[in-house]
């Protein structure tokens, strides 16, 4: 084998090398395309598509679907990271999911439920996901969202509130477990529309005159 032929081999390896630390400097597992042509500084989209194909067939990358790819195999990814990497923006999980898990509902179906500025069913591998449109100036408000392992999550009483929002009348199967109080302060800070019929107790009093 002649030496040129050698030189190339070496500098491939290195340039593998390089890029794969890069990723692992990132702290994490889940890449579009774009993010990775940023990160190792591909501006070609030929160069970028034949890289990724390579390192796919290598088994260095698993491509969840077009642009879209991670160090390890969809049904070893954590389905609440994956959605929210999916969406390529701002949301967290709540709603049904949040609910369920919490025992508020007795079934979530079998989609995770999350909030973000798109209205959108999608599916991955065999995870199912619904994502609901919520507007900015309640979307980004805090309140009541924690975050954990890169994803974010409401807690039970934003989750309440977040569904109250989009159905005032929504049955919870055990309402009894819901803190209204807290909820009725969630939906102060984020601005929701106060709904005095779930929490009587709070209902403004008429004044006598």
């Amino acid at each position: 084998m002649c030496t040129s032929i050698i030189n190339k081999k070496s500098n491939k390896i290195s340039t593998q090398a390089q890029r794969l630390a890069k990723i692992n400097q990132l702290g994490q597992i889940i890449f579009h395309a774009n993010d990775l042509a940023n990160l190792w500084q591909i501006d070609k989209a030929n160069t970028l598509r034949t890289t990724l194909k390579r390192y796919a067939q290598s088994g260095l990358l698993y491509r969840i679907y077009r642009g879209f790819y991670a160090l390890k195999p969809v049904d070893k990814l954590d389905p609440r990271l994956l959605a929210v990497k999916a969406l390529h923006e701002f949301a967290y999980v709540s709603l049904e999911t949040v609910l369920a898990d919490a025992g508020v509902i007795f079934q979530a179906g079998r989609r995770l439920t999350l909030v973000s500025s798109k209205s959108k069913n999608f599916s991955i591998g065999h995870y199912q996901y619904r994502s609901r449109k919520l507007a900015d100036r309640y979307l980004f408000n805090p309140a009541g969202v924690g975050e954990a392992n890169g994803v974010k999550r409401a807690d039970v009483n934003r989750a309440v509130a977040d569904m109250l929002y989009y159905n005032p009348k929504f049955y919870f199967d055990a309402g009894r477990l819901i803190n209204w109080r807290q909820v009725k302060k969630i939906q102060l800070a984020v601005g929701y529309p106060l709904t005095y019929e779930r929490y009587d107790f709070t209902k403004p009093k008429r004044s006598q005159t």
